[in-house]
């Protein structure tokens, strides 16, 4: 494989290198690897099992050998803004920027509201909604603070983030072993059990799915990586196979320790691993450090997401393709401090709002994850299809790492990447064989059409100033 070597000074426009082949990989671990989605596949039962290893070689896969080719091949700030960019023009990678870039922000009160719920959990099981919003508000407010320092220090939330998801999941897997063997499974293994399901399954496939993006998110910083052209595809590779070997452990241990009518949304991990452990004082210590390091893993995911995120959208204003303000950066830190502040803003206006029109802290969070993962599912349809373009028109482009196979094999790995998504789309808000149950999609398809609608009366008076 052809390696070009690019010098650890400053980027274009003055970013700093500062990004190895390790904090790349960390970087990629921390971001696809979640533990606030892992109760929700876990509610699939023991089919879920055969459903990541599914959707591990027939989306996982090959989603990652073309995010590995697009982020050697175009290294540039900005990634999946670039990529479409150069395919398909400015306006669809105005959107692709603006749909990225909000789907952190509507995705971020959910994980707080997440956040707060295992705080409640561990510390005051009695805490009131509203305590938990103003949480959630102020930990927004900390991961914007976070995100606008250097990228050189930041980047040690995501890198510690990894490794404390890691154990947390192996924990998980090892305990759920040990209990396997010396309690007996609460869920049984049978061939019948593990065969996917078709109702259940369905319903939370989307999860699955959505639990295995962000290959591309360290590409957002493609200017501030020592070696894309050689780190992005190792890192690909290194961070893809750990990925899917926790989930798998994670979700077995789950399926381990609580029959699948008895797995919360918020309350999975902890309730997992006081399972797993028993009830000995010991135990007690170990499963409050676990809620602890889990509490760290969901601030960790914020921050990684927003580092990259906040990135592409500076790349898209910068452009010319989102609004000026999206563009500005930090004059020491070169950081996009403008798009960082819009985040915060958006996060706590969504967070008070859903506040107002969610009962439960699990209606809440299931609300705002829904509505989030439409939005940060829709560019990745764009992806698959640039890639395809840009294989076609863009010949002279040196890329380093190629996905192997003809034109055929490549039409098959991105049609296969795009019905996967395409599906997880759907299956959010209706799954085959039930009715829609519009009391709980009615808003989700609302949230996605409104904020559709802003970003194209974003991209018209952007256009306008252009013209």
């Amino acid at each position: 494989m052809t390696v070009i070597s690019t010098p650890a000074t400053a980027g274009r426009g003055g970013f700093k290198r500062v990004l190895s082949a390790l904090d790349m990989t960390l970087f990629t671990v921390c971001a696809i690897l979640v533990i606030d989605t892992l109760a929700a596949s876990a509610k699939v039962g023991i089919s879920s099992l055969t459903w990541w290893v599914i959707t591990f070689f027939f989306f996982f896969v090959p989603y990652g050998l073309i995010v590995a080719e697009l982020g050697a091949a175009y290294p540039g700030e900005g990634g999946i803004q670039q990529w479409i960019r150069r395919a398909y023009g400015d306006r669809w990678a105005g959107r692709a920027g603006w749909y990225y870039w909000v789907n952190v922000a509507l995705w971020m009160p959910s994980v707080y509201i997440l956040f707060a719920g295992m705080a409640a959990q561990l510390f005051a099981p009695d805490m009131t909604l509203w305590t938990k919003i103003f949480i959630g508000v102020v930990m927004t407010w900390i991961t914007v603070g976070v995100g606008i320092a250097s990228l050189a220090n930041s980047k040690w939330v995501p890198n510690v983030g990894a490794v404390v998801k890691a154990a947390i999941m192996l924990l998980m897997g090892v305990a759920g072993i040990w209990v396997a063997f010396t309690r007996g499974m609460a869920n049984d293994i049978t061939f019948s059990s593990l065969m996917p399901s078709w109702n259940v399954g369905l319903a939370f496939l989307p999860v699955v799915v959505y639990n295995f993006l962000g290959f591309e998110l360290m590409s957002g910083a493609g200017e501030e990586m020592q070696n894309p052209a050689r780190d992005v595809p190792v890192a690909i590779v290194i961070a893809g196979l750990a990925i899917v070997a926790f989930y798998l452990l994670a979700t077995f241990g789950i399926l381990a320790a609580l029959p699948v009518d008895q797995i919360g949304l918020i309350e999975g991990v902890l309730d997992t691993v006081g399972k797993l452990l028993g009830d000995s004082s010991l135990a007690k210590a170990v499963t409050m450090i676990v809620g602890l390091g889990a509490l760290y893993t969901f601030f960790a995911n914020m921050v990684t997401w927003t580092l990259g995120a906040n990135r592409t959208a500076q790349a898209a204003a910068a452009d010319g393709e989102l609004p000026a303000v999206f563009a500005t950066l930090h004059p020491t830190y070169k950081t996009p401090i403008g798009a960082f502040l819009l985040t915060g803003l958006v996060s706590t206006i969504v967070i008070v709002l859903y506040g107002l029109m969610a009962g439960t802290a699990e209606d809440l969070f299931w609300s705002l994850f829904a509505f989030s993962s439409i939005v940060f599912l829709l560019p990745y349809l764009l992806v698959f299809v640039a890639f395809l373009k840009l294989r076609r028109v863009d010949v002279d482009v040196p890329r380093p790492y190629r996905v192997p196979g003809n034109r055929a094999v490549l039409v098959i790995l991105a049609s296969l990447c795009f019905l996967f998504v395409a599906q997880a789309i759907i299956f959010f808000v209706w799954v085959p064989g039930e009715g829609i149950d519009w009391k709980t999609a009615g808003p989700i398809i609302g949230g996605v059409v409104l904020t559709a609608l802003i970003g194209e009366v974003i991209l018209a008076i952007q256009g306008r100033k252009s013209a």
